[in-house]
């Protein structure tokens, strides 16, 4: 980086600290990591705002149907009457649904094996559950992992330029070494405010899919041992 001159031929420092001409003033490559690592924060607060509204409407979707469920006379016909609806307590009460129907078709039933079976259809059907709505999280902890060592190495990158422009130019006064390295800083910058939103956001989402997969097992275990007196009947 060289600083303009004025018509005196005297060098002059900015006097604010200016994101865009940081950029701009920045190295191709130091430029080339600020893009990937804006990129990478954009999309990161969109998978933020995406799963916080997505998992506040699974909940309360899962609320409502959890609740008509355990009211419902019929199973199979509930089941019918609410076909459309995409939720994962419904997914997995198909899945135990599905098994049931399987090991109590023919005329002699084996209890304990039809037993075994619901519980390893309610299981996997759960963690399904939670594998796809915690599918999108591995982007944040990418991020939170990667991006401050990307941006170091844009500031690694860009000091070495100024080094190799103070050689250049024979003169290594601070008015002609501080603006490059500034903008070199400026990518671990970038990189911190990538990765800071990124790791509180895996944090929490993650606690949040934790606590709903406990809640999808109990509903699982709720409706096995509901499953397992119809076959003591």
């Amino acid at each position: 980086m060289i600083l303009p001159m004025l018509a005196n031929g005297v060098a002059f420092a900015p006097t604010s600290l200016n994101p865009v001409q940081l950029f701009l003033d920045a190295d191709y490559v130091v430029q080339g990591v600020m893009v990937g690592l804006v990129l990478a924060s954009i999309w990161t607060w969109t998978i933020i705002i995406g799963f916080s509204l997505k998992m506040g409407s699974v909940q309360k979707g899962c609320d409502k149907y959890e609740r008509e469920f355990w009211e419902a006379r019929d199973i199979d016909q509930f089941q019918k009457d609410n076909k459309g609806r995409d939720l994962p307590s419904a997914r997995v009460v198909n899945a135990a649904l599905v098994e049931w129907r399987r090991s109590t078709s023919g005329k002699a039933i084996d209890r304990e094996g039809t037993r075994q079976r619901l519980t390893t259809a309610l299981d996997g059907a759960v963690v399904t559950e939670t594998d796809a709505l915690a599918s999108r999280l591995n982007f944040l902890a990418t991020v939170g992992s990667v991006a401050p060592f990307v941006g170091l190495f844009g500031t690694v990158w860009g000091i070495m330029d100024s080094f190799f422009n103070i050689g250049a130019q024979q003169n290594s006064s601070l008015a002609v070494v501080a603006p490059g390295i500034s903008e070199a800083l400026f990518a671990t910058a970038i990189g911190l405010f990538a990765a800071i939103p990124a790791v509180i956001a895996y944090n929490r989402f993650s606690h949040r899919v934790n606590r709903f997969e406990t809640r999808l097992y109990r509903f699982a275990d709720r409706f096995h041992a509901s499953l397992s007196r119809e076959l003591e009947a």
